[in-house]
């Protein structure tokens, strides 16, 4: 009986050049031989860096540990040609004289229509917004920019009694769904590019792992091991282990020295042009990608250790959205999540953006809101994100970060965010919040420390209202919160607000 594949589409095509050094070659050529060809190898990898060679795509170079390899040439790009040239370019140089390939890897990034057959569409053809930008960032990945990267190849079982092509489609996409699920729980922690390469290389599918805390990727793929479609259904080839570095410090690495070297721009290590494509989320999308392979998504808390981690935990999460500049905290006194972020796009396109994104938050049980709050005054917007759990919040918060032009408020040069957050006011007390809200607005104003504060509404319902505001201290901030002032509004507020309020402060 034939078996229902499912349907998949194709983006970039990836090529992992793996090189072991000649090292006796290497010491005993003479300084200026060597000299010239540090000079070759760097021009190489920072013009492929910077794609110099292609319209789009994407490349970084990375310090492999053990003896399968010594470096890592990781290109993406648009053709199978663009390859190919890369490939050819690299023989070209004078430090590739001093290499050898010790492996190699052909695949193509790909996403596949087990959970969504949308997903399958070109990324333009899709309707769903936030759906789109998940498959644009699956097809069109940017190099992570983490210190980490795993790469394995992977196959399914084709055995008697564990044969995954035997399977019914509805059988295997539970399966995919299930898989999937646990890679979110890594959101924030590990990020994943899958290819696949059935008829390009001797497995079907490539995975990179990228992190910045090894033991979370060796975490994810021992959590993985559990879970049915790999525990009795998956093969598994080498892995290899790396550290990046920017090109640049191509000398410094062979002259064995620490890299990346002190002071460079770690930012440098990585990039590939990525323009017109969203990668950070990418890994992250409330759905999963639906691919025979491996994990679902991942940027995340930290899965399946203690379910809502300890505070070195939280803090870490929350600078990385920082990062993202977005807010997250969690309400004084609730069980939910809450993630701010702020943008300057026109506020009718902002909102096309985040109902689009909103329409998939929707599948999940997690998720409690997401609206968009307007200034009267005009100015950014804030977007504002409540989830039941952390790890979903977290997850959601790489999506929201593609939102267009985000501009930053956490993180700032100096500054400590408050937000009063859903100030549902009584429909026949709105004119007196606002006008409350001004009186409020000029004692603010006089207070040490105070950097601004602003009032804004649902676009959807005018009643449902958000204050954010900035001090330069939490100490500042306190010393109003803790005022008469402040004690009297509250005392008022009772009689215009329809719900109590919800209060995140964040440091």
């Amino acid at each position: 009986m034939t078996r229902e594949p499912p349907a998949t589409n194709e983006g970039w095509y990836a090529l992992h050049d793996f090189r072991t050094v000649d090292w006796d070659a290497w010491r005993a050529a003479p300084e200026r031989d060597r000299e010239a060809a540090l000079e070759d190898g760097v021009d190489f990898l920072g013009d492929h860096a910077a794609v110099a060679d292609a319209e789009d795509g994407s490349s970084a170079v990375f310090s492999m540990l053990g003896h399968k390899a010594d470096l890592l040439v990781l290109h993406f790009r648009p053709t199978m040609a663009d390859l190919d040239t890369a490939e050819r370019s690299f023989e070209e140089t004078g430090f590739a004289a001093y290499t050898e390939r010790s492996t190699s890897y052909v695949s193509v990034t790909e996403v596949g229509g087990y959970t969504n057959e949308e997903m399958t569409n070109d990324p333009s053809e899709i309707e769903d917004t936030g759906l789109a930008r998940y498959a644009e960032s699956k097809l069109y990945p940017e190099i992570p920019d983490s210190e980490f990267v795993c790469f394995y190849p992977m196959d399914k079982r084709r055995q008697p009694g564990q044969n995954w092509y035997d399977l019914p489609f509805d059988e295997r996409a539970e399966m995919m769904d299930t898989h999937g699920e646990i890679g979110k729980t890594y959101a924030g922690q590990v990020k994943q590019i899958i290819t696949g390469s059935i008829g390009f290389d001797d497995f079907e599918w490539g995975v990179d792992l990228f992190g910045n805390d090894p033991t979370a990727i060796k975490d994810l793929l021992y959590e993985l091991r559990f879970d049915e479609s790999s525990s009795k259904y998956a093969e598994f080839g080498p892995f290899y282990f790396g550290r990046q570095f920017p090109p640049e410090d191509l000398p410094a690495f062979m002259a064995g020295e620490a890299i990346p070297t002190e002071g460079a721009d770690e930012s440098e290590a990585h990039h590939g042009s990525g323009e017109g494509h969203h990668a950070e989320g990418g890994d992250s999308h409330p759905h999963s990608g639906g691919d025979d392979h491996p994990h679902g998504g991942g940027d995340g808390d930290s899965g399946h250790h203690d379910g809502d981690g300890d505070d070195a935990d939280e803090e870490s999460i929350r600078g990385e959205l920082e990062d993202l500049d977005i807010y997250a905290g969690q309400p004084h006194g609730e069980d939910v999540y809450a993630m701010v972020l702020y943008s300057e796009a026109d506020p009718d396109e902002l909102f096309e953006e985040v109902d689009g994104l909103r329409s998939n938050f929707d599948h999940y049980d997690t998720h409690v809101k997401t609206a968009v709050y307007e200034n009267p005054h005009g100015g950014r917007s804030a977007v504002v994100s409540i989830w039941d759990t952390q790890s979903a919040a977290d997850t959601a918060g790489g999506f929201l970060a593609d939102l267009p032009d985000i501009v930053g408020r956490a993180g700032e040069e100096s500054g400590f965010g408050t937000m009063g957050m859903f100030y549902t006011v009584k429909p026949e007390h709105r004119e007196d919040f606002v006008e409350k809200f001004e009186t409020v607005g000029g004692l603010l104003e006089e207070m040490a420390g105070h950097l601004d504060t602003d009032l804004l509404a649902n676009r959807e319902d005018e009643n449902d209202m958000f204050i954010a505001s900035q001090w330069e201290s939490k100490e500042d901030a306190m010393a109003f919160f803790r005022s008469e002032e402040f004690s009297s509004t509250v005392d008022w507020g009772r009689d215009v607000l329809a719900d109590r309020p919800r209060h995140v402060f964040l440091a």
